[in-house]
């Protein structure tokens, strides 16, 4: 087995420790977000079955983006310590368990606490990056990094028709249709757990073998030879940008996303299939558009170097922003469709810029910024999701007693209308912070002898590379 990092994503090439590492850790991600957000297409079913009031219906939606910040700052640092397939392996046997209690939980106290723990499997995001980056040399980490994050977010998509086919297979084989969630969500956690072992069993740490031995025979990897602490990732003030940058673009795409079916309803009077599918159409844009961005923050690293990237990055993040700002003052839905998915394709490619710049900060220390920076876009989320939720309480709640005694149709109209205009004014909002954090992002800085020993090391991989295909 050769121990030089991959140079291309060739895909097909099964017989690359790269490229399998590169599989396994996508569908691992992938099955993670199915999880995570599996129980979202049987929401109404939840809120019927256990009684949620809409406070506790968006307080679940707070909670299992608030688990994940914790065990995403956790794990990062457990990466550079312990490797990646352990700990990948650990987090889907553990995670697999909330989901699996979740299909037994009988009142909303219980419902909540699951959804937090549930989260954590949100963490599987660290690792992916983090094993992908040790897996290929700098002038294909980039995409390769955004492929397998969004391959793996698809999971956050997928589950609204993959759930549902769950739910009516259950159903055919007897189960109660009330009871079909429950179900469903159970063999979400047995599959996590599956793949667990799955993962143990059929990946290696690093391209020489795993950390456990490798330190056994004092032989750690390039990327461990110093040991640099998780403070030392907390002291750079980079990291706190990109922190910043991944709360702009991730945490920003999953609140939008969180509440756009009700938004498009609300504002454009559609049915809710309509919305669904709407929302779902861009979930499905992580095929390509994540990768996009990690593709052109590559070519840009090659054009003018790790600045070059930053650049790219500051560009893209801004175009999000404006975008969600014009979204929110569409009236029409042709106009407000197409302003959608100019926001679907760069929030999402301004997540996979973000990860072509995050391998450059310190080599040594992959596992922890990585970590950080995840751990940012579940704040973004919860902090997003925390401004939409006060302003569309607040405005509701205003409408219903304005329009009190008008008849319930006119109560639920009026309701409607609030809240959209709530969601509005707060999307507003977050397109203009959004513009302020991509300004922020042209602080980043690197030495200039970054681009050079990153160029002589892609060199360096290239000829070895090379040289082994000859033999």
């Amino acid at each position: 087995m050769s121990s030089t990092k991959a140079t291309k994503l060739d895909l097909l090439n099964f017989k690359s420790l790269p490229i399998r590492t590169f599989w396994i850790t996508s569908i691992a991600f992938f099955l993670c977000f199915f999880a995570w957000f599996g129980i979202v297409p049987f929401m109404p079913d939840v809120v019927k079955d256990l009684g949620l009031t809409p406070s506790q219906k968006w307080n679940s939606i707070i909670l299992a983006v608030s688990g994940t910040v914790f065990a995403r700052l956790l794990i990062g640092k457990l990466c550079d310590k312990y490797g990646p397939r352990l700990c990948y392996s650990w987090l889907l046997v553990l995670g697999a368990i909330p989901v699996i209690i979740l299909g037994f939980v009988q009142t909303p106290l219980q419902f909540l606490i699951c959804r937090f723990f549930i989260g954590f499997i949100g963490a599987s995001f660290v690792i992916t990056q983090f094993h992908t980056s040790i897996m290929f040399a700098p002038n294909i980490v980039g995409t390769a990094n955004a492929t397998s994050a969004g391959w793996g977010n698809l999971g956050g998509g997928a589950n609204r028709l993959g759930m549902p086919l769950i739910a009516a297979a259950v159903v055919a084989f007897g189960a109660a249709e009330s009871e079909a969630w429950r179900y469903s969500m159970i063999i979400a956690g047995v599959v996590c757990f599956l793949m667990g072992l799955v993962y143990y069993n059929f990946t290696q740490d690093t391209l020489d073998g795993n950390y456990k031995d490798l330190k056994a025979s004092g032989n750690m990897p390039q990327t461990k030879k110093d040991d640099v602490g998780f403070m030392e990732a907390v002291k750079d003030y980079r990291v706190w940008i990109l922190f910043f940058v991944y709360a702009a673009c991730f945490g920003i795409e999953l609140t939008v996303y969180g509440t756009m079916d009700d938004y498009l309803q609300n504002t454009f009077q559609l049915e809710r299939v309509t919305a669904g599918n709407i929302v779902l159409s861009f979930a499905l844009m992580n095929i390509f558009a994540r990768t996009l961005g990690g593709f052109f923050g590559d070519l840009f690293g090659k054009l003018k170097g790790v600045r070059g990237r930053v650049l790219f990055l500051a560009a893209i993040l801004a175009i999000e922003g404006v975008m969600l700002a014009l979204f929110s003052t569409a009236t029409g839905i042709v106009v407000g469709i197409s302003l959608l998915i100019l926001f679907s394709l760069s929030v999402q490619m301004a997540e996979g810029a973000t990860f072509s710049v995050v391998p450059f900060v310190n080599s040594k220390a992959i596992g922890s910024i990585s970590g950080i920076v995840g751990a940012g876009g579940n704040v973004g989320a919860f902090l997003a999701a925390i401004l939409l939720k006060s302003k569309s309480a607040v405005a509701e709640k205003a409408a219903i007693t304005a329009s009190e005694g008008m008849g319930a149709e006119a109560v639920q109209a009026a309701q409607a209308a609030a809240a959209s205009a709530a969601v509005s004014s707060g999307f507003l909002l977050i397109g203009g912070i959004v513009i302020v954090v991509a300004v922020g992002t042209l602080a980043i800085k690197f030495a200039t002898a970054t681009d050079n020993v990153t160029e002589e090391e892609y060199d360096e991989e290239y000829d070895t590379q090379m040289t082994t295909q000859s033999i």
